[in-house]
């Protein structure tokens, strides 16, 4: 089992879309332009780690406290024009809203270090974050990158749904639409919303891993 995990979690690092360091825009081809994760990042199945978080008021608790509760972890950082899509949108607040509404809690975080693009302290995070009308149950702080490097998180938007037992449900990207500008017309698939409904079911998400896309995140090291 162990190996299927590594094996599962190598294939989907493989296959992350991020950005081009040099200039920020989409460049899915770049050599070595995927930031840095320490281990092996946890897979759809395995438990989610039980890590320490500290959000934007200064409260420090365990990701553990949340059990029997479902869990949405958000990798943001508002100067990527990969979340601007979501957040100018509203579509990033719509599944938060929804997702709230039925008891599920939605942590945002932010992983860029000082001095990087998307680095937010407490008062930068509950600005812009109120500024763009989103209301998660907590910002979490992370300029060491502790958390993102614990969950492999690569870019932003990556998204985690962990169900009530502490398993991660899914991972990956938060719809089947990696790219900046959203094509006139498109209806993109929503897998956070369809893994949350199928948790909330008691099934497994029909789709369990996709490829992260969007911005690298800018950790300390990278």
């Amino acid at each position: 089992m162990r190996f299927v995990w590594l094996a599962a979690a190598l294939a989907l690092a493989s296959f992350t879309l991020i950005d081009s360091r040099a200039g920020g825009m989409f460049s899915p081809t770049e050599p070595n332009s995927h930031p840095k994760t320490k281990g092996v990042p946890p897979v759809p199945g395995a438990m989610a780690p039980s890590i320490s978080m500290q959000d934007t008021t200064g409260r420090k608790f365990n990701l553990s406290a949340y059990r029997g509760k479902i869990v949405v972890l958000e990798w943001t950082n508002f100067e990527c024009p990969y979340v601007a899509r979501h957040y100018n949108s509203g579509s990033m607040q719509a599944v938060q809203a929804a997702a709230l509404k039925e008891g599920v809690v939605w942590l945002t975080i932010f992983s860029s270090a000082p001095g990087k693009q998307g680095y937010q302290d407490g008062r930068g995070a509950d600005y812009f974050t109120a500024e763009k009308g989103a209301k998660p149950t907590a910002k979490v702080l992370d300029p060491t990158g502790v958390v993102g490097r614990a969950f492999g998180a690569r870019t932003t938007p990556h998204m985690f749904v962990i169900d009530e037992t502490g398993h991660i449900a899914y991972a990956g990207a938060i719809d089947d639409q990696p790219r900046a500008v959203l094509p006139a017309g498109a209806v993109p698939r929503n897998y956070v919303r369809e893994a949350i409904t199928a948790v909330k079911n008691k099934q497994p998400p029909a789709i369990r891993a996709t490829a992260a896309y969007g911005c690298s995140i800018k950790y300390a090291g990278n």
